[in-house]
């Protein structure tokens, strides 16, 4: 029992040393970018954007329609020949729209990644660079989302992948290097 408490005592002083003292911040990266001068316009442009396909969807589909009307009313009088030519527009009309649907919403999710990633980018960078300045170890992000990072930022002295790697007989390779600008 004494060994046990003595035991203690020992992990609980070494845990409060100030050698493994780390500091820890957090960023809510979505305050940080709503923020940013360039969010309003990287806003605008994707509105801008959404607008011009939404409006291009509703005219191919206010002319889909149209036909599809011209088409009921009429198709007691057609002959069969006229039947089938116009029900295979009509078909081939909607499989567009359809298509169409597809690749604007792709449209938009492009155009948010080109217009965004300079962004991220930046805020990830001046994240990094105040974590060092100001000597933290890890900065966290205070909300999680699907697809989000929890740790934004973290000092490379706890990166414990090499060991790891070691554990499951795996000798790690070297990291590759990155050639200096201009070189």
């Amino acid at each position: 029992m004494l060994l046990l408490f003595c035991a203690g005592i020992t992990l609980n002083a070494a845990a409060q040393t100030p050698a493994t003292a780390q500091k820890i911040g957090y960023a809510d990266g979505e305050y940080i970018i709503t923020q940013l001068p360039e969010f309003k316009q990287i806003s605008d442009q994707l509105t801008i954007h959404g607008t011009q396909l939404e409006n291009q969807i509703k005219s191919k589909n206010q002319e889909f329609e149209t036909k599809v009307k011209a088409y009921e009313q009429n198709v007691g009088t057609m002959i069969d020949a006229v039947r089938k030519s116009t029900e295979t527009e009509l078909r081939q009309m909607q499989e567009n729209l359809q298509k169409f649907q597809q690749e604007a919403k792709t449209s938009m999710q492009t155009k948010q990644t080109t217009l965004m990633e300079p962004v991220y980018t930046k805020v990830g960078k001046a994240i990094e660079d105040v974590a060092k300045e100001n000597g933290y170890d890890f900065i966290l992000s205070p909300q999680i989302s699907p697809g989000a990072d929890v740790i934004l930022y973290s000092n490379e002295k706890y990166d414990i992948s090499d060991l790891v790697l070691k554990k499951l007989g795996v000798t790690p390779k070297p990291a590759a290097t990155t050639p200096a600008p201009g070189k």
